[in-house]
């Protein structure tokens, strides 16, 4: 039996409740090539359904719903399925299972779960926002994974006073600070002006890029490591195209009417630099 869901927490909790007893589930948040004669169900979350699937959860561990929403937020087609048999493990013991990396099921989402926590540390060097001609800082992504709330915390904490945008265009949503709230929306697309002295600020990066690089030294393949070719494109100092800015889903213009700014005089403070 294949078992569909939306994704959600609640729709999966009550997938967990109603696929328990199938011995061979499969479950999928998205498409998947039926075998002949196999049989599908679509599940919608049922809010008491999935209250009491929680509750009886967190009674045999007490922090397993963290584990469920990072699961939930890996780009991994595989993922759904993994988070199934992680809890069913769970349910089955009766108590954590974090710690058994011998059984394979919690070995797969140990390791699922640390690709999306990785990938949230690399993106705390890998943001880069761009000033609008309003002040606030407007920064496309596109990770594998659903992290961009995730990165609220650690800018919100560095630029308090400063709105920000965090735009994620592969998923069409936002995580927005405006300065005293954080919340998600949906963002299909985005139309930016930029302020004047944007252009001149993004070039003092790329110089201050050049002037720490040493041609003799080349690690190509190191530096593809740190930092991957797939985050390039929204990166100024971006080997392959710097002058390439505009992303997918992303539009930025200029603003028609201010006045640039002395290249020392004070700004808003960017995402941090990691060359």
């Amino acid at each position: 039996m294949i078992w569909f869901f939306d994704g959600s927490k609640d729709a999966f909790l009550t997938t967990f409740l109603l696929a328990y007893r199938d011995e061979h589930p499969i479950v999928s948040a998205g498409s998947h090539q039926l075998s002949l004669g196999q049989e599908c169900v679509f599940v919608r979350a049922d809010e008491n359904k999935a209250r009491r699937c929680e509750a009886r959860l967190k009674e045999l561990d007490k922090n397993c719903m963290r584990d469920l929403d990072l699961l939930l937020r890996s780009g991994e087609s595989d993922a759904p399925r993994i988070a199934f048999e992680y809890f069913r493990l769970i349910a089955e013991r009766g108590r954590p299972v974090r710690g058994m990396l011998a059984e394979d099921a919690v070995a797969k989402a140990t390791e699922c779960i640390r690709r999306v926590t990785f990938e949230v540390h690399r993106f705390k060097g890998f943001v880069r926002f761009l000033e609008s001609a309003s002040g606030a800082l407007y920064a496309p992504i596109s990770p594998d994974h659903d992290i961009a709330d995730l990165l609220v915390p650690h800018f919100r904490g560095r630029i308090p006073d400063i709105p920000f945008v965090i735009h994620d265009v592969r998923r069409g949503k936002a995580a927005v600070w405006d300065g005293a709230h954080a919340f998600l929306a949906p963002l299909e697309e985005a139309e930016v002006v930029l302020s004047a002295d944007e252009t001149a600020w993004q070039a003092l990066w790329k110089q201050y890029y050049r002037s720490v690089n040493i041609p003799s030294r080349e690690r190509i393949r190191q530096m593809k490591g740190y930092m991957p070719v797939r985050y390039w494109k929204f990166m100024p100092e971006d080997p392959a195209s710097a002058a390439d800015r505009t992303a997918r889903g992303a539009s930025v213009q200029k603003s028609p009417d201010a006045a640039p700014r002395p290249p020392g005089s004070p700004r808003s403070p960017h995402g941090s630099p990691r060359p």
